[in-house]
């Protein structure tokens, strides 16, 4: 498509679609299941014929509806204004300031900048990765497991191993230590002293027991453990942090980077890993990446791989890029691992687009 840049760039609607798409390996935390991917599927439009996808994921389905209003509503607030992602981004905080921008409004908003990206960089004919200064490269990526128990574990690792995976995470927090140490050891029986082991447990554990668990696993080879106690308890984190020896993995749950500012300056982890959607979109993505810079914190991806994978190509302290396929059965194309790397598109925006006919198979 031939785009003239020479008239101002608008948009001019944003529609939304909720779908609830199968997951091949239901989401086993030690705090609850996710068993299925409950989407919201964005389509930005513009003056030009530029579309841009992207979308957001509720983790249960009781929060399609409302996400899906929500964002139908602040992409009424967008209509009529210039192809402006960050513009944009301030349009929304100004207008959500006396809300405030968190939970279902925050993750609209993301969505939004998302999908406003996405066609500014088609509007340009350039991947994403490219029109935020970078250049497209092969990403280290992880491939993200789930609390599987020992059978289904074991073939997982082996399968990730066989993909050419480096690393791969559990999530643990098992009712037992000897639980947790039974399934490591398991693992790396299988994964061997090669392939980096990274454990989850999901906010599970008080931190006087995080630290006796982590004490445990410090001669297992752990790469990292990942929200030990509740997230929100960044002093909580910082006192683990100080007790054990293993690297302490947050920032799936900051939202925004202000959040993720309290927890760098608590001290609460070694390592940081947020969410696009979360974090704000590719804006907030942007902002976060030079907080992580500025405290020397290697950072990583927490799903939105899609997007991550251009996002970690202009990261300056890129570290992982999670894989986990959530949205995989209803893209057109989506995103290929290669001997456990990703590489973004070469194509123009995110790579992010439809397979319809699935679409409709899942609409809710």
């Amino acid at each position: 498509m031939n785009i003239s840049l020479d008239s101002s760039l608008l948009v001019t609607d944003v529609q939304a679609r909720a779908v609830n798409v199968p997951l091949e390996h239901p989401v086993r935390t030690s705090v609850g299941v996710v068993a299925t991917a409950p989407l919201v599927l964005i389509d930005l439009y513009t003056n030009q014929g530029v579309v841009g996808h992207a979308y957001v994921f509720t983790y249960t389905p009781l929060a399609l509806r409302a996400t899906r209003r929500m964002l139908l509503t602040l992409g009424g607030v967008l209509k009529g204004q210039p192809l402006a992602p960050v513009d944009l981004d301030h349009l929304l905080a100004q207008r959500l300031r006396l809300l405030g921008r968190t939970g279902i409004a925050l993750m609209a908003s993301a969505g939004l900048d998302m999908a406003a990206w996405d066609a500014l960089a088609k509007a340009r004919g350039v991947p994403l990765v490219e029109l935020l200064g970078g250049s497209r490269r092969a990403i280290e990526a992880y491939d993200s497991h789930s609390m599987d128990g020992r059978e289904l574990g074991m073939a997982r690792a082996e399968g990730a191993m066989r993909q050419g995976f480096r690393a791969i995470k559990t999530k643990i927090g098992y009712a037992t230590l000897a639980e947790d140490l039974a399934i490591v050891r398991a693992l790396r029986g299988v994964v061997g002293n090669d392939m980096q082991l990274l454990v989850d447990y999901n906010q599970g554990l008080s931190a006087p027991e995080a630290v006796r668990r982590i004490r445990a696993l410090e001669d297992e080879g752990i790469g990292w453990v990942e929200e030990p106690t509740l997230q929100e308890d960044y002093a909580g984190h910082a006192r683990i942090r100080e007790k054990v020896r293993l690297p302490i993995q947050m920032g799936e749950n900051w939202c925004g980077p202000d959040e993720m500012a309290k927890a760098l300056q608590a001290g609460a982890c070694d390592l940081a890993m947020p969410d696009a959607m979360k974090i704000g979109g590719v804006t907030g993505w942007l902002r976060a990446a030079a907080l992580a810079q500025a405290h020397g914190v290697p950072m990583s991806s927490h799903i939105f791989q899609e997007v991550s994978v251009h996002l970690l190509a202009v990261t300056p302290t890129r570290h992982l890029l999670e894989r986990m396929d959530l949205a995989a059965p209803v893209l057109a194309q989506p995103l290929a691992f290669e001997n456990g790397t990703a590489t973004a598109p070469a194509e123009p925006g995110t790579g992010i687009g439809w397979n319809e006919e699935a679409v409709r198979q899942y609409l809710v």
